[in-house]
């Protein structure tokens, strides 16, 4: 096996769910508040990049806040990200999401699956 990969492995254990381009997701990242307490803060909002494989994974989600869109990239193996939760499930046709910053309000957020048209 590759020296490569054997490395890679030990640092790859993280459970993380299957989500996909056009997911809404809830990531928790650890937040230090001081030298012995750490709070977690999430960041909610629409996954419209995935890029990388292995350890160098990372995935790039928007949300819109109070009119301005925020978009925050996230290593997949950080260890600073405590879980990831999928809230929605999305039906999309590209991989990388960029049109969503052109768009505005529910144009921006609505990303039906396919079992919510049915």
């Amino acid at each position: 096996m590759d020296k490569i990969k054997l490395i890679e492995e030990e640092y790859t254990k993280k459970e993380i769910p299957s989500f996909k381009v056009g997911d809404t997701v809830k990531v928790l990242t650890k937040i230090p508040e001081g030298p012995d307490k750490v709070r977690l803060h999430p960041f909610e909002g629409v996954v419209i990049a995935k890029k990388g494989g292995g350890i160098n994974a990372s995935f790039t989600v928007r949300r819109v806040s109070y009119g301005e869109g925020i978009e925050r990239v996230f290593p997949l193996y950080s260890p600073s990200i405590e879980r990831i939760e999928v809230v929605r499930s999305g039906k999309v046709k590209r991989a990388k999401l960029y049109y969503l910053r052109g768009k505005v309000g529910k144009h921006a957020t609505k990303i039906e699956s396919q079992a919510e048209k049915s």
